[in-house]
This record gives C-alpha cells, sequence and structure tokens, in this order.
C-alpha cells in the first residue's frame, strides 16, 4: 500500500522583493496536483498554507525586520513536516520563495539525517556579509549547514540542519564571485550546467545518488529557476541556459526509481510572471514522475 501524501503550503514572499511568489502553493494546486498523485494511486490529505504576513505587511525590507516573520513561519513548516512524517506519511512542501525550505528540511532531519538534492540554478550560498541584497532566498542551503543569522540556523532545533557530505547541488550555473568560493570550500557536491553538458544527465546522476549512498533517504528540493526560463517561465530569477524538460524529467524520473524518497518540497513559482500557469503545471508534472509516473 502507497504512503499517504502531505501536501503543505508555505505562501513565503518574505526571502526576497518580488512580488506574487507567495500564489505558488496555489497555482500547484490550480495545475491540479492532488489529482495527479491520486491517479498514481496515492491518497492526499491538503494541510492547507502556513499563515504568513505577506511583504506588503513591512515597514521597509530590513533583513532583521524580515528575520523574525520568516522565522515563525519556517518553525511551522519545520513542526508540520516532522509532524507528516511521524505519521508514515510524505510531505511535499509548495513554496513560496526557497527561504521557507529552512522550516521544511529542518523539520523532515529531525528525527533521522536524510540525503539532500538541491536543483537550482543558484547556489542559495550566501551569507549576510556576502550577499548584494540581503535576501534570505539566497541563502537558504548556507543556513542549512550552519552558517547565516542565529535566529534562521536555529529553526526548530540549534545548530546545522544538514551537512555538506549529505548534499548534492544540480543545475547551477548563476553564482555570486564569493558564494563561488563559499561552495568550493564547503565540502557539498557540484554539478553545474557545464557539467552536465559534459558528462549528460544520466552520469550525473548516477555519480549524484553514489554521493548520498550512505543515507536511507532523500529530501529533493526542487526550484523552478533551476529549468529554462523558456520551458518554466515563472519565476522571480529566471536564467538562462537551464535544464531541459527531459533533463529535469529524468531526475525526478531516476530518483523515484531509487525508492529512498522521504519528502519534497517546490519552490519560487511566481504566477503573476508565469504564462498561463504554465510553470505551475511543469510542476506538476514533475511531481508525478518524482512519484512513479512512468512513460511505459
Amino acid at each position: 500500500m502507497k504512503k499517504t501524501i502531505r501536501i503543505i503550503g508555505i505562501p513565503m514572499d518574505l526571502g526576497q522583493k518580488h512580488r506574487g511568489v507567495d500564489m505558488g502553493p496555489v497555482a500547484i494546486r490550480y495545475a491540479g496536483l492532488a489529482g495527479a498523485l491520486q491517479a498514481l494511486g496515492y491518497q492526499t490529505k491538503d494541510a492547507g498554507n502556513i499563515e504568513i504576513p505577506g511583504h506588503y505587511t513591512l515597514i521597509d525590507t530590513r533583513l532583521s525586520e524580515r528575520i523574525i516573520p520568516i522565522r515563525k513561519a519556517c518553525d511551522k513548516a519545520y513542526t508540520m513536516g516532522r509532524d507528516a512524517l511521524g505519521k508514515g506519511e510524505i510531505p511535499i512542501f509548495l513554496g513560496g520563495d526557497h527561504s521557507a525550505s529552512i522550516g521544511s528540511i529542518g523539520g523532515i532531519t529531525h528525527d533521522d539525517p536524510c540525503g539532500l538534492i538541491w536543483v537550482d540554478a543558484h547556489g542559495d550560498f550566501n551569507t549576510p556579509a556576502t550577499s548584494d541584497t540581503g535576501n534570505i532566498h539566497g541563502m537558504t542551503l548556507s543556513i542549512l549547514l550552519g552558517n547565516g543569522p542565529e535566529e534562521l540556523i536555529n529553526v526548530g532545533r540549534k545548530g546545522a540542519k544538514i551537512g555538506a557530505k549529505d548534499v548534492v547541488l544540480i543545475g547551477i550555473r548563476d553564482l555570486d564571485r564569493q558564494e563561488k568560493e563559499l561552495l568550493r570550500k564547503s565540502g557539498c557536491s557540484i554539478y553545474t550546467m557545464r557539467d552536465i553538458d559534459e558528462l549528460g544527465m544520466h552520469r550525473v546522476l548516477r555519480e549524484a545518488l553514489g554521493k548520498i549512498g550512505h543515507r536511507t533517504s532523500i529530501h529533493l528540493s526542487l526550484d523552478m529557476d533551476a529549468i529554462d526560463p523558456q520551458e518554466a517561465p515563472g519565476v522571480g530569477t529566471p536564467s538562462a541556459g537551464g535544464l531541459t524538460y527531459r533533463e529535469a524529467q529524468l531526475i525526478m524520473e531516476t530518483v523515484a526509481d531509487c525508492g529512498k524518497l522521504r519528502s519534497v518540497d517546490v519552490m519560487e513559482i511566481n504566477p503573476i510572471l508565469d504564462h498561463c500557469n504554465r510553470t505551475a503545471q511543469v510542476a506538476v508534472s514533475m511531481l508525478a514522475s518524482l512519484f512513479g509516473k512512468a512513460i511505459l
């Protein structure tokens, strides 16, 4: 019998300055997520959205002001993710900007570590000292590894939520200068778009799963800007030269085949910037493949 899937919306738009990403969870639901999963034999339970004050409620956009509501939202996501796993469910977290993953990944690693596959155009490895914008969604992975604002590092429990040897980044192509140095020294495994071009996605995935093969389960974090904007235009920080639709599908299909999926988050869909909800539809297609939809 297949596990129940718990859908958790995190309509966060506080980690960056573009309006509209808070509508991402609604867009994915509207694109037919529950129906696609139910067609594969899963029971779905929708926990609704975490209540988060919108960007418009801020007096200004200082980092110090945004950290407080981000922390509260991530604490809630942490608790909901941990609770879903405790009930034997698979949580799908729908963003919202990628800062929401501080809570989701924190919660699903509370009782047991896992491997992390981070599919993104960006490293999200800045710190307040290296970031030109102060945007938290560009610091998320760094915070999860224990570097960044203490209030966010300690969401749910004190300290880092995952180790560098448990992390593989795929699809990277847009990094800040100082962020590059931090990533080179991090100990994470990194596959840039050049690596994918030279090695091919099949080999990248085979190597990536080998890098985290010491873990019995995997969390997949999909930032939709990893996919080329011609395929997925509705994102706040598009970057040309991304994953093709089929390359992204192969990631999902390969993770599905390995049988280790624990949880997933899909982040950074901005319906305001989209065309006819196309990016959310692509996200639903990706999630269907991740949960076992096959060509044959």
